[in-house]
């Protein structure tokens, strides 16, 4: 027997046609070690855009109830040749309730549970899901559980990176993110030292209120002169950045060199021996990253994901990670949502053009049945 729900997809033509678009779905019983979740809530993340609508004009697009049609521009249509043709669900995590299962007892175990879940096909009524990325919520609400998978495990992601690869510190742009806010309540928890680069005086409030330490502002004159000091203070040679184009990580290699060459006993014509390693993990910016390598030649610049990361992990390092997110879901790992919109509200004009611009403090919450 088969369950029917309204779901988003989302296709992109050869010519650079973009349609999203609700369409009514069925979804087959789960098997083995798969559960049905009745989806309630599901977070926009950043990390969904790129699927969901990409860098298409949004602006000068046709909207219909339930539809949007865009234009993809070039490069990114022909970048995106791989996706051309297919028709496409979208929504990495939320929550729900489970309402069927497959026949391992793992999944039996979760029936009539409320879960956190990460289908990738979380824009919908129902969804599909792998038990074992399943976290049982108990009393949690789904609104509260929907973004327990996505920002929470990336950020504590970081800082088990940054442990593996013995950095005693990290440095992280666009801090004022949700992520961004967890990764500050991380490490103060954790004692780990922190810089933090925002954009904005308000960002920076933000964080102050946190009571997080190493602000440092990228609109303010003497920006470099602060990046130096923290940088100095805290020794954060290790850093993640999220805009991923334009110059932030080349600034970021400048300031680190720069600490570095101060420290040094004489001079070397080939820069210091420092290690300098940052990680680009999202696209704010879909910019060219701009490097003038003027920083040495100990420096590693490298992409970050979370699923990469999760199977890769030792899975006592993974079980540890998600207890700790369960046990703080509503405190450390707590996301805040802007504005909560069905899945007809997310794909009017008003709302695609204010999400996408994934400013701080405007996170959405899809809630799939109004």
């Amino acid at each position: 027997m088969t369950t029917t729900g309204k779901q988003i997809f989302t296709t992109l033509e050869s010519d650079g046609t973009l349609t999203v678009e609700i369409a009514e779905t069925q979804f087959p019983d789960p098997t083995g070690n798969q559960v049905l979740v009745k989806m309630e809530a599901a977070p926009i993340n950043p990390s969904d855009l790129a699927l969901l609508t990409g860098p298409s004009d949004l602006e000068n697009a046709q909207y219909s109830p339930g539809k949007i049609v865009a234009k993809m521009p070039e490069p990114f249509n022909s970048g995106a040749k791989g996706r051309h043709g297919q028709r496409l669900p979208v929504g990495n995590e939320g929550a729900g309730e489970v309402i069927a299962t497959g026949d391992s007892d793992m999944a039996k175990a979760l029936l009539g549970k409320r879960v956190a879940c990460v289908p990738g096909t979380a824009f919908s009524q129902y969804a599909i899901a792998d038990a074992t990325m399943c976290l049982p919520l108990g009393d949690i609400s789904a609104k509260d559980g929907a973004s327990a998978f996505v920002n929470p495990m990336t950020a504590l992601g970081f800082v088990e990176t940054a442990k593996a690869e013995g950095a005693p510190s990290i440095l992280h742009t666009a801090a004022a993110s949700n992520l961004g806010q967890m990764l500050v309540r991380i490490c103060q928890e954790d004692g780990v030292p922190l810089v933090n680069i925002v954009r904005r005086q308000e960002q920076a409030d933000i964080l102050k209120g946190m009571g997080a330490e190493n602000i440092v502002n990228s609109c303010d004159d003497d920006f470099m002169n602060q990046l130096r000091g923290a940088i100095d203070a805290t020794d954060a040679f290790f850093g993640f950045d999220p805009i991923g184009g334009g110059q932030m990580v080349d600034t970021c290699f400048k300031a680190m060199e720069q600490v570095a060459v101060k420290k040094m006993s004489e001079y070397s014509r080939y820069g210091s021996n420092q290690q300098k390693k940052m990680y680009i993990y999202g696209r704010l910016d879909l910019g060219p990253t701009m490097l003038t390598p003027a920083y040495g030649f100990g420096w590693t610049l490298s992409g970050w994901l979370l699923t990469p990361f999760l199977q890769n992990a030792e899975m006592e390092t993974v079980l540890r990670m998600r207890q700790r997110v369960l046990d703080n879901l509503t405190t450390t790992f707590k996301s805040n949502y802007t504005r909560e919109v069905t899945l007809e509200g997310m794909l009017e004009k008003d709302a695609v053009l204010q999400y996408r611009q994934m400013r701080t403090g405007e996170k959405y919450l899809v809630t799939p049945w109004g």
